[in-house]
């Protein structure tokens, strides 16, 4: 029997981040270790270690982990950011690219991104173009494997992170999902139950290459974690 993997997450207070400490419990294959900035409530029943640092010291966390793949759920909102374009680009830009430098310097095989659809650096949504940018700076990288999953809008419990339109959209998003065809498909909205299992079977695999993932993809992803597909 192989040794367990060695799975660091970043981004552990978020929607996507708790829902990869959920997805860890009770399996062998892996051995996950949560960074981050304060203390956070494990789920029950997980198995794993949290260490907390301050971010200018994440890059000796990476060394001393010395994890095989890291996920990175990490990310701030509008809201959270103070409506500062230059405050959310130090998390959600800045923070994210340290730690893949760190992780790439380290040899770290796998990196794994939480993204959005849509992500396009010449997008006119400043959201939008920040996940652009850190993806084309990721790929710059040349990790031995690189995911970036690009979800739809998240179902979650998140409520006070939420625009009073984002709450809306995830009230409606059963219907309005239904009117989301084909191409479209990648624009439905998506649990975050589901990414977070994508991430952690990203995290997992051993082919080499860079590979993007949107809803279907993500859905790919996730059964084969659960041994469907």
């Amino acid at each position: 029997m192989s040794d367990p993997r060695r799975i660091l997450l970043v981004g552990a207070t978020g929607l996507v981040g708790r829902r990869v400490m959920e997805a860890s419990i009770g399996r062998s294959d892996v051995r996950l270790i949560a960074l981050t900035r304060r203390e956070a409530p494990m789920p029950q029943g997980a198995r794993m270690e949290m260490l907390v640092a301050d971010p200018a010291e994440w890059e000796q966390s990476v060394a001393a982990v010395a994890p095989d793949a890291i996920i990175c759920a990490l990310g701030t909102t509008w809201r959270k950011a103070g409506r500062d374009e230059a405050v959310f680009r130090s998390v959600d830009q800045e923070l994210v690219l340290r730690l893949a430098k760190a992780a790439k310097e380290k040899g770290v095989s796998n990196f794994v991104f939480i993204s959005s659809v849509g992500a396009n650096p010449l997008s006119r949504t400043f959201y939008l173009r920040v996940k652009g940018e850190v993806e084309a700076a990721l790929r710059k990288m040349r990790f031995h494997r690189l995911d970036m999953l690009r979800p739809g809008l998240l179902r979650g419990p998140r409520s006070r992170d939420r625009r009073p339109g984002e709450r809306l959209a995830i009230v409606f998003s059963p219907i309005l999902d239904l009117f989301l065809s084909g191409e479209r498909r990648r624009l439905r909205s998506i649990d975050a139950r589901r990414v977070a299992h994508a991430a952690l079977q990203a995290a997992r695999e051993k082919a080499q290459g860079t590979f993007v993932h949107e809803n279907d993809a993500i859905a790919r992803l996730e059964r084969r974690l659960e041994g469907i597909g």
